[in-house]
């Protein structure tokens, strides 16, 4: 990763924070650290980091209200950092929004694998700009787009529409964006939870872990035709795992 690759580390343990900074910037990154909320809205504010690694358990305000906040009003990439018997703060950190999370006390060396996993995904997401000087294409005709459930969506620019909202824009996060990707790529076809998290995380799925069902949970109410109903776009195999069905 290179060295303009900015990450805000807001932890209140200092030793923890302070061998996050130590470790991180060892491997290149730019990193800041900072005990709260309001330290961490104040850095920025100044300078608005590529990723935060967020302790759940923060002083006065907590780590879900910032991660809420965070994915209101910027576009960040969020690791929760949690204690390991947090099994309900870590479903709640990936139901606010989420990029992945990892439990105290790790392997540094997986909290950097994470990160960089991360990265890969919010970089890959980023739209491509046209070069420096490079004239604009008047009347240039507009992408194709892809039919998924209520939504279409479109794969080069990883931007979705509802179209029973009149074609309105729909926010879609990385690991969101990656399901889609696999599911229409491999229409009809049961995909594991195991095959899933490999081709969106690069890691294989641990027993307990919900982070693929709380995905999938958040990715239906933006595209099932009808979220309250039995899903029709994204089916459950049962004992199998998930299975997308295109539009006839």
């Amino acid at each position: 990763m290179s060295l303009q690759t900015r990450l805000l580390v807001v932890d209140h343990d200092a030793a923890v924070r302070d061998l996050l900074v130590e470790y991180l910037g060892d491997q290149g990154f730019a990193v800041r650290g900072v005990s709260d909320g309001a330290s961490m809205r104040a850095a920025i504010e100044e300078e608005l980091p590529d990723l935060v690694l967020l302790d759940l358990r923060l002083p006065g305000e907590d780590g879900l209200a910032l991660a809420r906040r965070l994915r209101e009003t910027v576009d960040v990439g969020i690791v929760m950092v949690t204690a390991s018997s947090d099994v309900i703060g870590r479903v709640v950190g990936l139901e606010m929004g989420a990029d992945d999370y990892i439990a105290k006390p790790f392997d540094p060396r997986e909290l950097l694998a994470r990160v960089r996993s991360v990265l890969r995904r919010l970089q890959a997401r980023a739209p491509e700009l046209p070069a420096a000087g490079s004239p604009a294409t008047p009347g240039a005709a507009p992408r194709p787009r892809t039919r998924f459930g209520r939504c279409e969506i479109d794969l080069e620019s990883r931007r979705m529409f509802d179209l029973s909202a009149c074609g309105e824009e729909v926010t879609i996060a990385a690991m969101e964006y990656d399901l889609v990707r696999v599911f229409v790529a491999n229409p009809h076809r049961v995909l594991s939870r195991d095959q899933l998290l490999m081709h969106t995380r690069n890691r294989e799925w641990e027993p307990f872990d919900r982070s693929i069902d709380i995905r999938i949970g958040r990715l239906r109410r933006k595209v099932e035709p009808d979220p309250k109903s039995e899903p029709r776009c994204i089916r459950t195999v049962r004992n199998g795992g998930y299975m997308y069905i295109p539009e006839a």
